[in-house]
């Protein structure tokens, strides 16, 4: 497994998605409760890996301390938590090929590194590409009054207002048309 310096979009989403299976966003309802369900997520983000118990209770853990990084909105804070979440899990830099074949930048774990250091290497970089590509200005909170996450917004026009849009976003959309539809009543 290999991180590529310019893949932080995809590696950002990996941590906005991470921590917002924590129970704190979805009302009290963990979406990362057993390893099933852990490895379900890494498969939807390319992972291939079989968690153990110790895995799951670490990715927990690292998923909170993510959630700090992406809290945090002064850029020297996030630099410096992300900065410690890659050192956890990072064993070499060096180039090598993309899937184009061209020679890009990337970062390795280290041999022994578990899952939660790989999951800590992955999002950090995310978030310190983001930081560098978009600014501090991007890591914001969900905008749905009934929602506690966070997300870093990777869209080209920088306008996401919603952690998960197809969640939120449409929860709010139908709250609003409900109101209207109460309005005009």
């Amino acid at each position: 497994m290999q991180a590529f310096f310019d893949d932080y979009v995809c590696l950002a989403g990996l941590a906005t998605e991470l921590v917002n299976t924590a129970p704190g966003v979805w009302h009290g309802e963990d979406q990362l409760p057993d390893t099933a369900a852990l490895t379900a997520f890494l498969a939807e983000h390319g992972i291939d890996a079989e968690p153990a118990t110790r895995d799951l209770e670490a990715v927990h853990d690292l998923r909170a301390r993510l959630r700090e990084v992406l809290d945090a909105r002064d850029a020297e804070v996030i630099e410096h938590r992300a900065s410690a979440l890659v050192a956890r899990g990072l064993g070499t830099v060096g180039l090598a090929p993309d899937a184009q074949g061209r020679q890009q930048w990337c970062a390795r774990p280290r041999p022994d590194a578990d899952l939660a250091d790989r999951l800590a290497l992955l999002s950090g970089l995310g978030v310190l590409g983001a930081l560098r590509a978009l600014g501090p200005e991007r890591f914001r909170d969900c905008a749905s009054d009934t929602c506690s996450g966070v997300f870093i917004d990777t869209t080209r026009p920088g306008r996401r207002r919603y952690c998960m849009p197809d969640l939120c976003g449409n929860r709010a959309n139908v709250a609003a048309y409900r109101a209207r539809r109460r309005a005009n009543s």
